[in-house]
């Protein structure tokens, strides 16, 4: 017996309970197929503006994740991917790979997260010169900029938009995600990076590359096509970015 719709593979997809964008990007990537199941980690919709709060937000968000796990996996998806981002560069390269091997071992299947998904990208780009957008406060920057820099990419330039909660993240306007976009951009930079599950970003990062002639990666495009390559699923996706294109 096969899942009607999801004959080819389900993936799960764990995001933040306050995260509106992750679900319909990924929607986007699907293949006819393939079908995606969301799960929820609780935390609550708050001002982020203090590193009190900022830590506190993190903490909820790390002590859900197997929680969120164990009722994602009820619906026996193939595949996970992790969309909180945060969690997901979180300490550095060794702590993230602990924690996708950790998360792994939770579920009893393979793990997709932001970070090891896009410097996989980044490496199939031959990309080593790099600029980061995020919408993150001050601390959520250094840990992205910290993980990116052991990984062994040079950070040219990061603009961290400081969304004051976790549901405005998803507010952020295309004026203001272009403009950064622009602002990130120069000769001495070989691709853009997009962090932030909640940023909605996807199709604009797909038309930047197009104005910047570069690779310009956006987390939920990148991470699901890591989800789709390491569950042997080749499709290409076109119109939304070109790793899920080429590689």
């Amino acid at each position: 017996m096969v899942d009607t719709l999801g004959y080819r593979n389900r993936i799960g997809i764990l995001v933040p309970s306050t995260n509106t964008t992750c679900q319909p990007e990924s929607e986007l990537l699907r293949p006819r197929g393939v079908t995606n199941h969301v799960g929820r980690v609780s935390v609550r919709e708050r001002p982020l503006s203090s590193e009190q709060a900022f830590l506190e937000h993190v903490q909820a968000m790390r002590e859900g994740l197997g929680a969120g796990i164990d009722q994602l996996m009820t619906c026996q998806p193939e595949h996970l991917i992790m969309g909180v981002a945060l969690e997901a560069f979180w300490g550095g390269v060794a702590q993230a790979d602990a924690l996708q091997a950790e998360l792994a071992s939770r579920a009893g299947v393979g793990v997709s997260m932001g970070s090891t998904a896009t410097t996989a990208a980044l490496a199939r780009f031959g990309a080593r010169h790099i600029a980061v957008l995020t919408p993150h406060q001050p601390r959520g920057d250094a840990e992205v900029q910290r993980y990116f820099e052991e990984a062994g990419f040079t950070v040219r330039r990061l603009i961290g938009l400081k969304c004051k909660t976790p549901t405005l993240i998803a507010h952020t306007t295309e004026a203001e995600v272009v403009a950064a976009l622009r602002a990130l951009d120069g000769p001495d930079v070989e691709a853009l990076v997009q962090v932030g599950t909640n940023l909605p970003a996807v199709d604009l990062c797909a038309l930047a590359e197009r104005w910047f002639g570069k690779p310009v990666l956006a987390i939920n495009a990148v991470t699901y096509w890591d989800a789709l390559r390491r569950l042997g699923i080749e499709d290409r996706i076109y119109g939304h970015g070109s790793v899920l294109e080429r590689f």
